[in-house]
């Protein structure tokens, strides 16, 4: 994957800062769009990481915010430019491109998925016929959209990969995306991806029973440093990312739940590998 600091994450990043700086001073965000004559809707933007934001807007808020010291000034000034570039998924118009600007310097994540295999651990023959199953989408996209997947799989092999904790319900091992050889293909490459130290795999059995999460997918996203962890959800309604404390406490003790109601590492990898064997006929 092409190094990159993520611009997503520069916008956040400086977001938290001047939000910090306004509520330390007490401000509005109606009384700093007034001083900065502007909407109270773009300080809110700037502030959540929506938008970009300018050099003059940085040098502005400093001046609001009585901000001197020329380290930070310059800290913030930086943060803003980088906020600006571009990221490498950036030229394919991704409509999750946000999601993928965070999960470019996240330094963990934890999925559930309920009935298919997690983005980030499919297989491309999985991947392209998750996408052939999507109405309207022409092959040339598709072929765009596996390569953005697999591109975005290399943060498993960096030099500080990504850490990973998956949970899936057993329903996603079973229900056969693509035939019986992408199948045999994806739950194998799921016993790999087991067996490395950062990636750990749970699966819900359907012995399991009900569980607090079986009407949901969610993935927690977490960073180093002043960026807050975000909870990302995804479905035919849109993308929604959820930041506040509360939220993401409420989805911290979720997975931990199901964390206690799947199987453990080992068992999980010795069920994925019995329902494979169900495929050791097909074609390699």
């Amino acid at each position: 994957m092409p190094e990159v600091r993520s611009p997503t994450l520069r916008r956040r990043e400086l977001g938290a800062l001047l939000r910090a700086r306004r509520l330390e001073l007490g401000l509005t965000v109606e009384q700093v769009a007034e001083r900065l004559m502007c909407s109270p809707s773009k300080v809110s933007r700037m502030e959540t990481g929506q938008r970009g934001t300018t050099l003059r807007d940085v040098r502005d808020l400093c001046q609001i915010y009585g901000v001197t010291d020329q380290a930070k000034i310059d800290d913030l000034m930086n943060l803003a430019r980088e906020g600006k570039q571009q990221g490498w998924w950036q030229p394919f118009d991704l409509e999750f491109s946000t999601y993928v600007g965070l999960e470019a310097e996240a330094t963990s994540t934890k999925y559930y998925h309920s009935t298919v295999v997690p983005g980030l651990l499919q297989t491309a023959d999985y991947a392209r016929a998750m996408h052939e199953a999507a109405p309207g989408i022409s092959p040339e996209r598709i072929d765009e959209l596996v390569k953005v997947r697999l591109t975005r799989q290399q943060l498993l092999t960096r030099d500080q990969p990504l850490v990973i904790s998956a949970v899936m319900d057993e329903a996603a091992l079973h229900r056969v995306v693509g035939g019986a050889v992408v199948m045999k293909a994806q739950l194998k490459r799921l016993e790999e991806l087991g067996s490395f130290p950062h990636v750990t795999i749970r699966i819900i059995s359907f012995e399991a029973g009900a569980h607090p999460a079986m009407d949901s997918t969610f993935r927690i996203l977490e960073f180093d440093g002043t960026v807050s962890s975000v909870v990302y959800i995804e479905g035919l309604v849109g993308y929604i990312y959820l930041d506040r404390a509360q939220d993401i406490a409420r989805y911290e003790k979720v997975f931990a739940s199901l964390c206690e109601l799947a199987l453990n590492p080992q068992e999980s990898i010795e069920l994925i590998a019995k329902i494979g064997d169900k495929y050791k006929d097909a074609p390699v």
